[in-house]
C-alpha cells in the first residue's frame, strides 16, 4: 500500500447543470444546482484513498460552514487531516462550476484559504512528508508552500509529482528542481514549454524541453486518447477507455490520485499505472459532481459492466 500526501486545495464546489452554456448578456433556466467535495488537492486525495492509498492531506480551509462540510466529508474518507490548518481570517476554497449536456464545463475558483497557508505550515508537518511514497501538489494552493513540500520531500527520499494547473505562466525553478514527475494536459504542457501539441513528435519535443528541467518522468494527458509517458528513454501513448462522457471536472485529479496508489516509487510500473488511472478517469467521466464521481478500487477492478461497457 502506498503512502501518498497530497498537499494543495480544497474547495466547496457548487455545480449548476445547463443544456446550453449561456451567452454573455444571457439569462437562462439551469437543470440542476448541488454542492460536492472539490478542489483539485482535495479530488486527488480521495481518488488516492479510494483506490487504497494510506493518504494523507496538508492544507487548509476556513473557520466556516464550508470548511466544516469540507472536514467532515473528508474524514468520512478516512484521509489523514492531521496536516489541514484552520485559518480564522480566511473563507474556505470554494468553486462555482457551470457544466452543459455536453459535458463541457467553465469553473471559476474562489482561493481563500488555499491560497494562504505558508511553508511554516508546511514545515510543521514535515514528518508525514518524510514517512510518504509520493507527494502529490497542484497550483490551486500558494506555490511556495508546494515548494517546500518537495524540497521535504527530496531531501527524505520521497518521489514527488506535480500537476501543474490550472496552468501557470511563469512556474519557479525552484520548484521544477525537486519535481520527478511531471503530468500537464496539452494546454498546460504549452504553456510550460511554448510547444502546442498536435501529435507524438511534438509530445516528444515538450517532454525532452521537461526533461531538460531535471523533471525524470513526464505524462501530457490528452483528453479521450489517453495519456503520453516518457521516461528513462522510453515513451508511447497508454490508450483511454472509450465512454460517454457526461462531467469532466474530476478527470484528470482521478487519474493522478488513483495512479499514485499503484505506482512503484522507481516507476517500474509506470504503463500499468497510467492504465489504471485511465480506468479511474474513465469512469468518473460518466457521472456528476467533482468527489461523488470519483471510483472505488473495487469498481476499476471487478465491477463486469465496468468491462462490458467498455473498451480499450
Amino acid at each position: 500500500m502506498n503512502t501518498v500526501t497530497v498537499i494543495g486545495s480544497i474547495n466547496l464546489d457548487r455545480t449548476i447543470r445547463v443544456e446550453n452554456m449561456p451567452k454573455p448578456g444571457e439569462t437562462i433556466h439551469t437543470k440542476e444546482i448541488f454542492s460536492a467535495g472539490g478542489g483539485k488537492g482535495a479530488n486527488q486525495a480521495v481518488a488516492a484513498q479510494r483506490s487504497g492509498a494510506n493518504t494523507h492531506f496538508i492544507g487548509a480551509v476556513g473557520d466556516d460552514a464550508a470548511g466544516k462540510t469540507m472536514l467532515d466529508l473528508l474524514t468520512q474518507e478516512k484521509i489523514n487531516l492531521a496536516g489541514i490548518t484552520k485559518m480564522t481570517n480566511q473563507s474556505t476554497g470554494q468553486a462555482y462550476v457551470t457544466v452543459n449536456d455536453a459535458g463541457e464545463n467553465q469553473i471559476m475558483i474562489h482561493g481563500g484559504a488555499n491560497m494562504a497557508f505558508t511553508p511554516a505550515d508546511v514545515e510543521a508537518h514535515h514528518d508525514i512528508i518524510e514517512t510518504s511514497d509520493f507527494v502529490v501538489a497542484q497550483f490551486e494552493s500558494a506555490v511556495d508552500s508546494t515548494v517546500e513540500a518537495f524540497k521535504i520531500a527530496q531531501a527524505a527520499g520521497v518521489r514527488t509529482i506535480l500537476n501543474p494547473a490550472p496552468a501557470m505562466e511563469k512556474v519557479p525553478a525552484e520548484l521544477l528542481a525537486v519535481t520527478d514527475m511531471i503530468v500537464p494536459n496539452e494546454t498546460e504542457t504549452e504553456t510550460l514549454t511554448g510547444i502546442a501539441i498536435t501529435d507524438e513528435a511534438s509530445m516528444l519535443k515538450a517532454s525532452a524541453a521537461l526533461h531538460a528541467l531535471g523533471i525524470s518522468a513526464v505524462i501530457i494527458t490528452i483528453g479521450s486518447k489517453g495519456a503520453f509517458y516518457d521516461i528513462d528513454g522510453r515513451h508511447g501513448i497508454v490508450p483511454a477507455f472509450k465512454v460517454e462522457a457526461v462531467e469532466t471536472t474530476s478527470a484528470g485529479d482521478t487519474f493522478i490520485g488513483a495512479m499514485s496508489s499503484v505506482l512503484n516509487k522507481d516507476f517500474s510500473n509506470l504503463e500499468d499505472a497510467i492504465r489504471y488511472g485511465n480506468r479511474a478517469s474513465s469512469i468518473a467521466v460518466q457521472r456528476f459532481g467533482a468527489q461523488p464521481s470519483i471510483p472505488y478500487k473495487v469498481d476499476c477492478k471487478f465491477n463486469p459492466n465496468f468491462w462490458t461497457n467498455l473498451s480499450a
